[in-house]
């Protein structure tokens, strides 16, 4: 088995190896399902892409498309612990023997088109999903959209969630080119929904819309929500779309930032699977899809509370935008703790680490970096003297393990440890969070 499994494995891997991994164009993976028999034709689809939220957003349209009733499959990427994490029907994820038994009866295909590790990946994921007849696949871009391999796709929905600067050196330095590439999912004549807010990156994404007669969505002119309660457990809210009224929804996703991805995945859910359900199941499926997402889809790392007192919390958020919606939601309740807020941190190259410091020193934040094992991982010492120089108050780096068993030695009760900046993250933490 173990040998199959590195059939997939062994594949460059842009997570550990970037530009040696990054090969944009669809030509392989096409050749690569050809020879699968293009399973991705059989599904119907949810495609999603943004620089942020688009990994939340498809695992809250999935949970409420589980919990309408639907067998449904969510791609997202990267994985945390395992690669079969990237394919999961109803919140399980695929078999590793499966996994092993197709690698295994497509290796000479693996071999005539030398896939990367995300396009086998990919092509694994549509494979599975075929097999498992799925009533509706989500599925979360990787980088970018137009060039990215899940876009082989025919969906029924193509999802907006966000653009900002982020992997720059490969889709371009502005917000236009950036949501141009994102804006390459809308195919023609299929509705589009966007919750992209920048006027630069809006006029993009409407102009391509436009030159596929994309009929386009978008959020704010279709939804509002009115927050009741938002903590570290979740939030209740309100929701109004043009479809009907949610009272007081109970959202398991931590963050003011995850209302609006769900009322985003509340308008996808309406503008496909729910379109022709009457108001008392939709509100039914919206209500126990969203209260429960990680229990739908298997969802993890978003704000995952993995101790109270002290306060312990991971998120993989990587950029600024996604670690300042992580800060500010955990710094305020460290504070109101009377405590102080303690950040395990890496980075990886181009990800904005100078202003990532600028938000931590806003919040007061005490930082240890810490190394993980990627070539883009920047080295600790450097991500000290970085953050140093912006007036960050900064620990000598050492092993997430050493930190964490520090933290929970000596800590109080009232202060708080945030473990982010990279999926990395979760190969180094101990056992017991990870099981």
């Amino acid at each position: 088995m173990s040998d199959a499994l590195d059939l997939l494995l062994d594949r460059p891997q842009y997570a550990n190896v970037a530009d040696d991994a990054f090969a944009p164009g669809l030509d392989r993976v096409r050749a690569l399902l050809d020879g699968m028999g293009n399973p991705h034709e059989a599904l119907r689809a949810v495609h999603v892409a943004g620089t942020n939220g688009k990994g939340s957003t498809a695992a809250m349209t999935a949970a409420i498309a589980t919990a309408a009733g639907l067998r449904t499959g969510l791609h997202t990427s990267p994985h945390l612990t395992h690669v079969a994490q990237r394919m999961r029907v109803d919140g399980t994820p695929a078999p590793t023997d499966w996994l092993a038994d197709t690698l295994d009866a497509h290796r000479n295909l693996i071999e005539k088109t030398q896939p990367s590790f995300f396009e086998l990946a990919v092509a694994l994921t549509f494979r599975y999903f075929a097999e498992q007849d799925v009533d509706l696949a989500v599925i979360e871009v990787g980088l970018g959209g137009r060039l990215d391999s899940t876009n082989v796709l025919a969906p029924a929905l193509s999802v907006i969630t966000h653009v900002g600067l982020d992997h720059t050196d490969m889709l371009g330095d502005t917000l236009d080119a950036i949501a141009r590439e994102k804006a390459g999912i809308i195919k023609p004549g299929t509705p589009a929904l966007s919750a992209v807010t920048a006027d630069e990156a809006r006029a993009a994404i409407a102009a391509v819309a436009a030159t596929q007669d994309a009929p386009l969505h978008r959020l704010d002119d279709e939804a509002t929500w009115t927050t009741h309660r938002s903590g570290l457990t979740g939030s209740v809210f309100s929701l109004d779309t043009p479809a009907r009224h949610y009272d007081r929804l109970s959202l398991s996703l931590a963050g003011p930032h995850q209302q609006r991805n769900a009322a985003l995945a509340v308008r996808a859910a309406e503008l496909t699977f729910l379109a022709g359900e009457d108001d008392a199941s939709a509100d039914a499926a919206v209500r126990d899809g969203l209260g429960d997402v990680r229990g739908h889809t298997g969802f993890h790392g978003r704000l995952d509370v993995l101790g109270n007192e002290p306060l312990l919390v991971v998120d993989v958020g990587h950029n600024p935008p996604a670690i300042a919606a992580t800060l500010d939601t955990v710094a305020p309740v460290v504070a109101g703790r009377g405590g102080t807020l303690h950040v395990c941190l890496n980075a990886v190259r181009g990800k904005q680490l100078d202003e990532t410091a600028r938000l931590l020193a806003a919040h007061d934040a005490v930082v240890t970096p810490i190394p993980i094992d990627t070539r883009r991982a920047l080295p600790p010492d450097e991500i000290a003297e970085r953050l140093r120089a912006q007036g960050v108050t900064t620990r000598t780096p050492r092993p997430l393990a050493d930190a964490l068993d520090a933290f929970e030695r000596s800590a109080p009760p009232a202060d708080g440890l945030l473990l982010t900046g990279s999926h990395k993250l979760v190969d180094v933490l101990p056992p017991r969070f990870r099981d």
